[in-house]
């Protein structure tokens, strides 16, 4: 079965060592309240920049800490290598469970967010929507691993 989508084989091992460490420094940030803004600043270039004392600006250059934006590429990046790189014998079935773990973490998603948004306003809210960048992902690879791992354990159990 030809899948175009799908990264091969090799790339899954990257994705676990891009998305493991920079969820974990993510965690850590958020649970101790890091300030990262002082971190690892450097000139960025910005499409758009306003801030509440200076007029806003179109393309310019400014100073930012960007550990975060390094943690959410490195987590976006190594979340989608793991997810959709191949498995070693990718068959149809695998296929189906990938959608099916797909929609199902869907939908999970949007239940969430459905939820936190008739009970948490302010910026609590807007952690949950920063947060929500990553939650797709993640209950898709939880679930498709899962899955895979009950059909090897079946699988196992009928040898």
């Amino acid at each position: 079965m030809k899948t175009l989508f799908l990264f091969p084989n090799k790339f899954k091992t990257i994705g676990w060592i891009l998305f493991v460490p920079a969820i974990m420094l993510t965690i850590i940030i958020s649970i101790l309240e890091i300030n990262t803004d002082e971190i690892l600043v450097i000139n960025v270039v910005s499409i758009l920049e306003t801030s509440i004392s200076l007029k806003s600006s179109f393309f310019s250059i400014i100073k930012n800490g960007v550990v975060d934006e390094i943690l959410t590429i490195t987590m976006i990046i190594g979340g989608l290598l793991i997810g959709f790189s191949k498995l070693k014998n990718e068959d149809e079935y695998i296929s189906k469970i990938r959608y099916e773990s797909l929609v199902w973490a869907t939908y999970l998603n949007y239940a969430i967010i459905l939820f936190l948004t008739v009970f948490m306003y302010g910026m609590v809210y807007l952690n949950v929507l920063f947060y929500n960048m990553f939650t797709l992902l993640l209950f898709f690879i939880i679930r498709f691993h899962y899955m895979i791992y009950k059909l090897n354990k079946s699988s196992n159990d009928d040898e």
